[in-house]
């Protein structure tokens, strides 16, 4: 059930908060949110756990619509994505809160926010376009925290940004019910969706979540739509790093959504509420890649390390290095115009230029009143 059969989101009383979707009234007076399996059911002035959905008026409002806590030009291989314009420039920016309640949470100062002066630029979706196109980014990246929570500012701004021919991309959790599942997804041509681990108890001891949607939302994009999908796990040393975890986890992928969807291994560093643990060290990151490759994964990647063979794209097929990458940088390239290998003519899986781009490791702050645009 849905309030409103609105797409398009209109704003509302005061800037930043629109009226949303997917929410419902309860018979004691509270609203239950079912944008994600949450479901926080509000008193009146109460916010969920993003903190960026509130009951006002007996509905559910966003309160962060045009604000972010700020924006960057990234190469798209910090999302991470590796078959997805490979060597491009993304424009990238996310607001505050998140629905997960990860204990060892990497943009913690961003997604763990409760304050709303993190949110320094404000833009509508026709800036933050225009911005992109300025810039010339080949895609805007909603990331740094959850885009589901702030699902009606993503999809606007996907809509203004396709108007402009700019592709759009999610780094998401996956952690969203299917009728917003659905909307959502129907405007995003890539996604890196965090697969946290393959166990329902670390995602309930680590998260506050369950693995069992985030499966579902993986096999939606891959049965049900044309997102290109990459997964990323960053692995946690004594938590979800063991042999047995991940061959289920990489079996899992191959059987459910095929041997081309790329996974990535990344490593942690000590942060948030979980600085007892280690880093990860360099050599797990490369026996998770070896499980995966082993269990028939094609591309398998290490990453938030130095480690060139990791960061590397190979042909499945006859094994040639196709894509060489140094911390973000390619180094190499040897696909035909088609995205082809160059050797055996194998195609690679993917969305791939007739040639690479050449933004490189460049990570570029940018300040939308810098160019002169109105929000």
């Amino acid at each position: 059930m849905t309030e409103t059969a609105e797409t398009k989101s209109q704003p509302a009383r005061n800037p930043g908060i629109i009226a949303t979707r997917y929410w419902y009234s309860l018979d004691d007076g509270r609203v239950m949110c079912d944008v994600c399996p949450r479901a926080c059911k509000l008193h009146e002035g109460q916010v969920g756990l993003c903190f960026v959905r509130e009951n006002r008026n007996a509905e559910i409002v966003l309160t962060t619509y045009g604000r972010s806590s700020g924006y960057c030009v990234d190469p798209i291989e910090k999302k991470p994505l590796n078959h997805f314009l490979p060597g491009t420039p993304v424009l990238s920016f996310g607001t505050a809160g998140c629905n997960l309640a990860c204990k060892f949470c990497q943009n913690w100062d961003i997604s763990k926010s409760r304050e709303t002066d993190t949110l320094a630029d404000t833009a509508s979706p026709e800036t933050i376009a225009r911005i992109a196109r300025q810039l010339d980014c080949r895609s805007v990246a909603f990331t740094y925290n959850d885009p589901v929570i702030f699902m009606e500012y993503a999809i606007d701004t996907a809509i203004a940004c396709h108007d402009l021919g700019i592709k759009t991309v999610a780094v998401t959790a996956g952690y969203i019910c299917e009728e917003p599942r659905r909307e959502f997804f129907r405007h995003i041509d890539a996604a890196n969706v965090d697969l946290k681990a393959f166990t329902e108890n670390f995602y309930w001891k680590i998260t506050g979540g369950h693995l069992q949607p985030v499966l579902e939302t993986l096999q939606y994009l891959h049965h049900e739509t044309d997102v290109w999908v990459e997964l990323t796990t960053l692995l946690i040393p004594g938590e979800n790093d063991s042999d047995q975890e991940l061959d289920a986890m990489s079996r899992w992928v191959v059987k459910e959504l095929g041997p081309e969807v790329p996974m990535h291994f990344t490593a942690f560093h000590p942060d948030w509420k979980m600085l007892d643990k280690p880093p990860t060290s360099p050599s797990i990151l490369s026996h998770a890649r070896e499980i995966a490759l082993r269990n028939g994964v094609r591309y398998a990647y290490t990453g938030n390390v130095i480690d060139e063979a990791g960061e590397s794209t190979y042909c499945h097929n006859c094994g040639e290095k196709i894509i060489g990458r140094v911390q973000y940088n390619i180094t190499r390239w040897k696909l035909d115009a088609r995205g082809y290998c160059a050797s055996c003519g194998t195609p690679c899986s993917g969305l791939f230029d007739p040639e690479a781009g050449a933004w490189g490791s460049r990570r570029l702050p940018v300040r939308l009143k810098d160019f002169g645009l109105s929000a």
